[in-house]
C-alpha cells in the first residue's frame, strides 16, 4: 500500500490503546472491547476532526475525565486477553451455526466498527457505495482543512501505475499545485466571507467562526482532487462486509483492491466467521463475475456519445435557474453551454392511482387489481382527499408517509460537480450509478470567488489539472481519475420512490446544506411536483430559499442547546 503517515504514540499510550484497537501501526484497523455508546460517539467526532481515530480515542475519551470512559468501559486486562478469548469462543459458536445452516442472513448477526485512514476519495466512494448493512462516516470537507503537510508532502494518493510511468512528475506537480492553491486561498476566502457577512449581536463568536469557516471550505473544496486522502469510519454487519469485500476485490484500481485485502485482515480479527466467504473460492468467483459484468458494460457502451478531449473556452456569468444548479455557476470550461443538469427521465403515469390503491389495500379483502380498478374510477378530488388523509399533518420532515408512497418512482439524470455527488451518493434506499470521474463535462466556479477576485487562481489550477488528466488518461484511463478535482462535473442516475424522495429532497434542501446539492434537491421537487402535484403536496418541508451562510442557523441552534444543557 502507499505511504502511511500514522501517529507516534509513546509506549504508555500504546499500552493504553492496545486493548481497544486491532493494531497500532496500520491505516486499516478495527475497534474492540468498547461499548456501542463509546464507538458511536467516537465515530461522530471522527468526521469533524483532523486527528486519527486512535488519537481521538486517546485524547478525547480515555484521557477526558468528563467522558466517564473508565466507568463505562469497565476494568479490562492490560492486553485484553480475557475479552479476546471470550470473543473467540463466540466466533466458534457462530462458525458452527454458519456451517450447520449455511444461511447468508446469519452473517447479519455479527457487526464491526472499522476505521479506514489515509485512503483516497476513490476508495472512500467505493466503501460508501453499499446501500444496506454498512453505515459510513467520512472526514468532512466542510469542517476540516485539507492543507496540512506531512514530511513536507501534501496528503494525496500517489497512484503506483502513474508513479512508475513517464507521467509521474506531472502527476505530482499538478496535485501539489491544486493543494497549494487550496491552501493559499483559505485566508483570503475566509476574509471575504466574513467581510460580506458580518456577525450580528445575536450570533456567538463560536457559531460565527464555525459558519464562516464552513462557507470558506465549501467554496474551495472544488480544488481537492479524487487523490485526496481522507478517513472513513464504518459500522456494518458481516453479510454487508462480505459483499463489500467482493466488490473491492473486483475493482480496476490497485488501491481499492489493497484496501479490500487490508479490510479483510482486520475483519478476520473482529468477526471472522461472518466474512469468511469473501476469501473463499465462492467469493473469488463472485469478484470475477463482478469484474466481468463491469467489463461487458464498458465494451458495449464505449462508442456512445464519444467526445473529443481538450480545454474549451470559459464563460463568465450566472447561469439559468431552470437547470437546477445553473445559478451557482459563474465560470465554466469545456464546451458551454451545458445541458440541463437535473432531468426527470422517467416516472409512473399511474402513480397516483397505484399509490391510492396501496393506501386502501390493507383495509380490504379483495385483490390488488380490484383495488387499483376502484382507485382509477374515483374522482380526482376523492383521490386527493385520500392522499391528504394518509399524509396527515406532518410536524417535521422526520414524519414521512408510509409504504404506500413507495409505489411511485422517478428516474433522474443528474449532472453536477463531484462535490455534490459525494454528498448525494450517501443516500441508501435508492438506486444510484455514476459514470467515470472525468473532466469532459467542465467545472463550475463559485460566484463568491469571482466576487472576491480569487477565481483566476482557482480556475488556473483546475485547468492545469484538466490538461494533466487529458494527457495521462490516454495511456492510463483508470489511474488518471485520481487527478480529477471535485469541481468537475460528473453524470449519474438516481432511481427512487416517492417515500425516499420525501427524505432526500427535504433533507438536502435544508438551509444548512451545500448550495449545489440544495439546488439539485429543489429542482427535483419542482419536477416531481409538475408531474404529480397531488402526491407532492405533502412534501411541505422543502426550503426553496438561498442563504449567505448555510451553516449559521445550525450553529446558532447548537449554541441554544449548549445553553439549555448547562
Amino acid at each position: 500500500m502507499h505511504d502511511f503517515w500514522g501517529d507516534d504514540f509513546t509506549e504508555n499510550e500504546r499500552a493504553t490503546l492496545a486493548p481497544f484497537v486491532t493494531n497500532l501501526d496500520r491505516p486499516i484497523f478495527g475497534l474492540r472491547n468498547l461499548p456501542e455508546v463509546v464507538k458511536g460517539a467516537l465515530f461522530s467526532r471522527y468526521s469533524r476532526s483532523d486527528k486519527s481515530l486512535r488519537r481521538i480515542l486517546l485524547d478525547e475519551f480515555i484521557h477526558a475525565p468528563e467522558s466517564g470512559f473508565t466507568r463505562i468501559v469497565g476494568a479490562a486486562n492490560d492486553n485484553g486477553v480475557d475479552q479476546m478469548v471470550a470473543t473467540q469462543q463466540a466466533e466458534a459458536f457462530y462458525e458452527r451455526v454458519l456451517i450447520g445452516y449455511g444461511d447468508d442472513s446469519v452473517a447479519e448477526l455479527g457487526g464491526a466498527h472499522v476505521a479506514c485512514e489515509n485512503v483516497s476519495n476513490i476508495v472512500a466512494k467505493a466503501l460508501e457505495d453499499s446501500r444496506l448493512g454498512i453505515d459510513p462516516l467520512e472526514k468532512s470537507t466542510r469542517y476540516v482543512a485539507f492543507n496540512r503537510q506531512v514530511a513536507g508532502r501534501y496528503r494525496y494518493y500517489r497512484e503506483p501505475e502513474i508513479m512508475r510511468s513517464a507521467h509521474a512528475a506531472r502527476y505530482q506537480t499538478t496535485l501539489d499545485n491544486l493543494f497549494a492553491t487550496y491552501s493559499s486561498l483559505i485566508a483570503p476566502t475566509l476574509a471575504w466571507v466574513q467581510a460580506n457577512t458580518p456577525r450580528n449581536a445575536k450570533t456567538s463568536e463560536r457559531a460565527y467562526t464555525s459558519a464562516t469557516r464552513a462557507k470558506a471550505f465549501d467554496l474551495l473544496r472544488g480544488l481537492l482532487p479524487m487523490a485526496t486522502l481522507t478517513n472513513v469510519g464504518m459500522f456494518g454487519n458481516g453479510r454487508a462486509y462480505e459483499y463489500l469485500l467482493t466488490k473491492l476485490y473486483a475493482s480496476a484500481h490497485t488501491e481499492v483492491r489493497e484496501v479490500g485485502a487490508a479490510l479483510q485482515t482486520e475483519l478476520d480479527l473482529l468477526i471472522p466467521s461472518f466474512v469468511k466467504r469473501a476469501k473463499t473460492e465462492r467469493g473469488a468467483e463472485y469478484s470475477r463475475y463482478l469484474a466481468t459484468m463491469r467489463g461487458a458494460g464498458k465494451q458495449w457502451g464505449a462508442g456512445i456519445g464519444s467526445r473529443e478531449s481538450g480545454i474549451g473556452n470559459r464563460e463568465s456569468g450566472v447561469g439559468s435557474r431552470e437547470s437546477g444548479v445553473g445559478n451557482r455557476e459563474s465560470g465554466i470550461s469545456y464546451r458551454p453551454p451545458f445541458p440541463k443538469n437535473v432531468t426527470l427521465v422517467e416516472y409512473d403515469p399511474q402513480a397516483e392511482i397505484n399509490t391510492v390503491a396501496a393506501i386502501l389495500y390493507p383495509h380490504t379483502d379483495v385483490t390488488l387489481a380490484e383495488v387499483r380498478e376502484h382507485a382509477a374510477q374515483l374522482p380526482s378530488a376523492e383521490r386527493l382527499a385520500i392522499v391528504r388523509a394518509y399524509v396527515g399533518e406532518r410536524g417535521s420532515r422526520f414524519q414521512r408517509p408510509g409504504r404506500a408512497f413507495e409505489e411511485a418512482y422517478y428516474t433522474f439524470d443528474l449532472l453536477a460537480d463531484i462535490g455534490a455527488y459525494r454528498d448525494l451518493q450517501r443516500h441508501r434506499i435508492l438506486t444510484q450509478e455514476r459514470q467515470r470521474y472525468t473532466v469532459v463535462h467542465g467545472y463550475a466556479t463559485p460566484p463568491e470567488l469571482v466576487d472576491a477576485g480569487l477565481a483566476e487562481r482557482y480556475n488556473a489550477a483546475l485547468d492545469e489539472a484538466a490538461a494533466a488528466f487529458t494527457a495521462i488518461s490516454a495511456p492510463l484511463p483508470d489511474a488518471a481519475q485520481y487527478l480529477v478535482p471535485f469541481a468537475f462535473r460528473i453524470r449519474w442516475r438516481i432511481k427512487l420512490n416517492l417515500r425516499e424522495a420525501f427524505h432526500l429532497i427535504e433533507l438536502r434542501a435544508a438551509s444548512q446544506g451545500h448550495p449545489t446539492y440544495r439546488a439539485i434537491a429543489q429542482e427535483m421537487y419542482r419536477q416531481i411536483q409538475a408531474v404529480h402535484p397531488t402526491l407532492a403536496e405533502g412534501m411541505c418541508f422543502v426550503d426553496m430559499h438561498d442563504y449567505a451562510l448555510e451553516r449559521l442557523a445550525a450553529e446558532q441552534r447548537l449554541d441554544a442547546k449548549r445553553v439549555d444543557g448547562q
